[in-house]
């Protein structure tokens, strides 16, 4: 599907829209199928949007009994440290609202053995989706990413082993740029979602995000390029700090068609 990028003053503006984008992608997803399977971002992009969804205005909006939420990567910390993605959605989101603890389904960072909570991770992917891990990819309702000043994506960093693979569905990285391993959902996967939506803010992003979106091919280098859905909706939103070295205009959202 075409891409879509939209554009808005500041981050706060972003959140909004990325918060409204889940109340919506929520609710279409249960009233055809009675559920909702998203994946949610790390980092410090998304803590706005988590908040946002917390406050009743939002909230109120969403059967969460009916969600199902994942993790697209994860740290190597205990859940309880402050760089644990985990960590800042449940203390942002997933503690406020009615979400039963079985349908919240985290990477175990905190293992020894990240290669062995990866794979654990893909069987509980398998069986939350009625998959075997022989079969393709799981197909999310909602892929939620952030965007690294590296153009990397979820724990996807330049020139890293996972960026090759296409069979497993969760991986253990080694990240040499931060001098760690981390676990991460592979691209097949991530392409594999109905959506997939980014969020993109500041402007120590805006090299990365114009290398991305106009600049010459270089997954390697970019890894963010290569999430382009195979049958689903890529949707960019990028507040004016971040698109400042854009050679096209986003689209203002207020003039955009809804995805559908």
């Amino acid at each position: 599907m075409p891409r879509v990028i939209l554009g808005f003053e500041d981050a706060e503006a972003v959140a909004q829209h990325a918060a409204r984008e889940f109340v919506r992608r929520a609710r279409a997803a249960i009233a055809a199928s009675g559920i909702f399977r998203v994946a949610l971002a790390g980092g410090s992009t998304p803590r706005r949007s988590y908040e946002l969804l917390a406050h009743p205005s939002l909230a109120n909006q969403v059967d969460w009994e009916a969600i199902h939420v994942f993790f697209g990567d994860e740290r190597a910390v205990l859940p309880d440290h402050p760089d644990s993605n985990y960590r800042t959605a449940f203390e942002t989101l997933l503690s406020r609202v009615k979400i039963p603890d079985a349908q919240i389904h985290r990477m175990q960072g905190e293992r020894a053995d990240l290669d062995t909570a990866a794979t654990e991770y893909e069987a509980t992917l398998a069986e939350s989706f009625d998959l075997t891990v022989e079969s393709s990819p799981p197909r999310f309702d909602l892929v939620m990413l952030g965007m690294g000043d590296d153009g990397h994506t979820a724990s996807l960093f330049p020139s890293t082993g996972a960026l090759e693979e296409r069979r497993a569905w969760v991986v253990a990285n080694d990240v040499p740029q931060k001098g760690t391993r981390r676990i991460t959902l592979t691209i097949p996967v991530l392409n594999a979602a109905r959506c997939v939506m980014f969020t993109v803010e500041g402007h120590d992003k805006a090299a990365a995000l114009a290398a991305v979106l106009e600049g010459p091919r270089d997954p390697r280098l970019y890894p963010s390029q290569l999430i382009a859905p195979e049958d689903g909706d890529l949707l960019w939103l990028v507040d004016r700090a971040a698109a400042q070295s854009l050679a096209i205009k986003p689209q203002d959202p207020s003039h955009s068609r809804s995805l559908s």
